[in-house]
């Protein structure tokens, strides 16, 4: 049974458990939040228009938030302070969507590759690596809607989650290059959103087509899988004080819906038995 963490969100995105807080976005609301306890939502980041989504956290402290409309990278140093950190405009032909922090330090970076929002034709799309210092370089090509990301403790491997592929893609990480592109689990009618991981190196995947949150081994098979009531599983993320608390972004709405920002989303959490482990 799960329990609501926080309510009154527009359409929360890439919850990221850090400092002994959950972080994530509110996408539509136009704000970054740090949720020290059960509902209680402090305002980190504002962007009213800029739909921000992925975070990851860089080794300095400093927060990496996407502002998905502009296609840039914005850099929230731990005193408050907001400046640009990489643009990505130039790079790719869709919203910047979900990142996780690479090994190296920088950042691995999706994108839609299409006007999502604007009813344009799908197409494939690449994968983006940003650097330290902000410089941006395509490190995989043809994804179909490159989504949540994950890598393993050991840095040695993403995983991907492929939206309209329905499936889960991974590739070794070789310094500042991606390879052995496989196939990580596919996931059948289910469509895989945001992912994390868990210590016994399964992959937790939320299927905001299939309205639930599964856990996933290499190759496919599922081992657990928390159903919703007529709901979008969206993003999940593990975490707490000892790691085993699944917090679940979940939202009431659709794509024709999200296009106008019409939602509204919270965060559950459910206790599960191996903790978390890798990045996010």
């Amino acid at each position: 049974m799960t329990e609501i963490y926080l309510s009154g969100l527009v359409f929360g995105e890439c919850p990221r458990w850090h400092d002994g807080a959950l972080w994530l976005s509110d996408m539509f609301g136009g704000r970054v939040l740090r949720v020290p306890a059960m509902g209680q939502a402090q305002t980190v980041v504002e962007l009213p228009a800029g739909r921000p989504s992925g975070l990851a956290f860089l080794a300095d402290g400093s927060l990496l938030v996407v502002s998905m409309r502009d296609r840039r990278l914005l850099r929230r140093w731990p005193d408050g302070r907001t400046e640009p950190f990489a643009d990505l405009s130039g790079h790719v032909a869709g919203d910047v969507n979900d990142m996780v922090r690479a090994p190296d330090g920088g950042v691995f970076v999706g994108n839609f590759g299409f006007d999502l929002f604007g009813n344009a034709a799908g197409c494939l799309t690449a994968l983006h690596h940003v650097d330290v210092h902000g410089r941006v370089r395509a490190v995989a090509h043809d994804l179909n809607f490159p989504n949540g990301m994950a890598v393993t403790p050991d840095g040695a491997t993403l995983i991907v989650a492929e939206t309209f592929a329905h499936r889960l893609t991974a590739f070794d990480i070789d310094g500042h290059t991606l390879r052995n592109r496989r196939v990580f689990a596919d996931l059948g009618e289910c469509a895989p959103d945001g992912i994390c991981l868990d210590a016994a190196g399964a992959v937790w995947a939320s299927a905001f087509v299939g309205d639930a949150f599964l856990r996933v081994e290499s190759g496919g098979r599922i081992t657990d899988r928390v159903s919703l009531n007529n709901r979008r599983a969206v993003a999940c993320n593990l975490g707490g004080v000892d790691g085993r608390t699944l917090f679940m972004v979940t939202a009431d709405t659709d794509v024709e819906r999200l296009a106008g920002g019409d939602s509204t989303a919270r965060v559950e959490v459910l206790e599960v038995d191996v903790p978390g482990a890798g990045s996010p």
